[in-house]
């Protein structure tokens, strides 16, 4: 099954380096996405940009892809739910809660010139960051891209009830599942607490498992994926 990758903030099709190799082995075909605006070089792009751009991709795939969110682009992989339920075998959430229609995408940095810069490690530290060493976190503050303030900034659109019907897993890294049931049962995220497949899976990691336990999140990939297929076929 063709597996599409979507990193987060600041990142680009590169942040899965270390899982595809793994995602591979186990009998996937992963496709990590450049999203524009971050990786190839469209300072201008747009939410809906990026939007078109995972749908594409979906839409290229043969057969029905799985579709991974990682952090703020959990809510692009559900974005693909609404925009394709039927086109898709499921939804993996990383670290993450999608946005619920009419939220911004992601304002949670200052835009400065057109661009929300990475803020540095001192907003993420504790358990976000707990597991990143210095020379990591060095590397992955390098090569960190500014997002786009029309990403940033854009306004979530999702317009398909269908979507509910997608199956979930939320992958819980930083948090774990019993946290993440409290906040759903406190309203925290409309859209999960409308999703009539959920379930969650445990990762003892920090908030950037590609990078620090890759092999781990590629085996939760693989069997999400695999469960979701069934899930689908059943139906």
């Amino acid at each position: 099954m063709d597996i599409l990758l979507i990193a987060g903030l600041w990142l680009d099709g590169s942040a899965w380096d270390d899982v595809v190799p793994e995602l591979t082995a186990l009998g996937h075909s992963p496709v990590p996405l450049t999203l524009p605006g971050q990786g190839d070089g469209a300072a201008s792009a747009t939410l809906d940009d990026q939007v078109a751009a995972v749908v594409a991709a979906v839409d290229a795939a043969p057969g029905k892809p799985y579709v991974v969110g990682h952090s703020a682009a959990t809510s692009l992989a559900w974005l693909a739910a609404d925009r394709r339920p039927e086109r898709i075998a499921g939804v993996a959430l990383i670290g993450g809660f999608p946005a619920p229609d009419g939220r911004a995408y992601a304002p949670f940095f200052p835009v400065v010139d057109g661009v929300m810069p990475f803020p540095g490690w001192a907003p993420f530290e504790g358990p976000d960051a707990a597991d990143l060493d210095g020379p990591t976190r060095e590397r992955l503050a390098s090569a960190a891209l500014p997002v786009p303030g029309a990403v940033a900034q854009g306004v979530v659109r999702l317009t398909d009830e269908r979507r509910h019907e997608v199956p979930v897993t939320l992958v819980c890294p930083e948090f774990t599942p019993a946290q993440a049931r409290e906040w759903l049962a406190a309203g925290e995220s409309p859209e999960l607490t409308a999703a009539r497949r959920l379930s969650y899976v445990d990762l003892d990691s920090g908030h950037w498992p590609m990078t620090t336990r890759p092999r781990e999140l590629a085996r939760i990939l693989a069997e999400a994926a695999g469960a979701a297929e069934e899930d689908r076929a059943a139906c």
